[in-house]
């Protein structure tokens, strides 16, 4: 009778998990979790910022009527204020100041856009009154569609200066 030997399979053993073999896969687990969250990241900074009602699109700021004469509103997500003229007019004026871009500011009292960076003053209607500035406040496009205020937020405006044709009125 013919003995023969068993043969261990050694496919079926389990590997021994080494500290290289660790830090090799721990390493290929973060690669992969970094690649996953930088395709992420692109992906949200590639879409299209057209949606309705964000910034870059067409934002319904309200109705026509909630907007007295002479006032002054701010947008912090459109980035800019809503002018309304004592006539009735419109128009929608960039919140970063041209010289530098920092953040103006209404000030009521005063009737004035003020800026914080080098204390420059803008009138109602963003011509700028002194130094350093070079220029008005940027505008965005104004319609009025069914009694409601629009604001292309994705159409800045450059200017020089103010003029009356600025304004849209209903």
């Amino acid at each position: 009778m013919k003995r023969t030997k068993k043969h261990e399979n050694k496919s079926n053993t389990p590997q021994d998990l080494t500290r290289r073999n660790f830090l090799t896969l721990g390493l290929g687990v973060l690669s992969g979790v970094a690649a996953l969250e930088a395709f992420g990241t692109g992906l949200l900074f590639l879409r299209s910022r057209s949606v309705e009602g964000n910034f870059g699109s067409k934002m319904t700021a309200g109705g026509v009527e909630n907007f007295p004469p002479g006032s002054v509103t701010e947008f912090i997500d459109g980035n800019y204020f809503l002018v309304r003229a004592d006539d009735g007019g419109f128009m929608a004026v960039n919140r970063r100041c041209p010289h530098l871009g920092c953040t103006v500011n209404w000030v009521p009292e005063k009737e004035r856009f003020f800026c914080p960076c080098h204390a420059s003053s803008f009138d109602l209607y963003g011509n700028f009154e002194n130094q350093p500035v070079p220029r008005a406040l940027d505008m965005y496009p104004v319609s009025i569609q069914e009694d409601k205020v629009v604001v292309d937020t994705a159409q800045l405006q450059r200017r020089e200066r103010f003029d009356p044709s600025q304004l849209v009125y209903k």
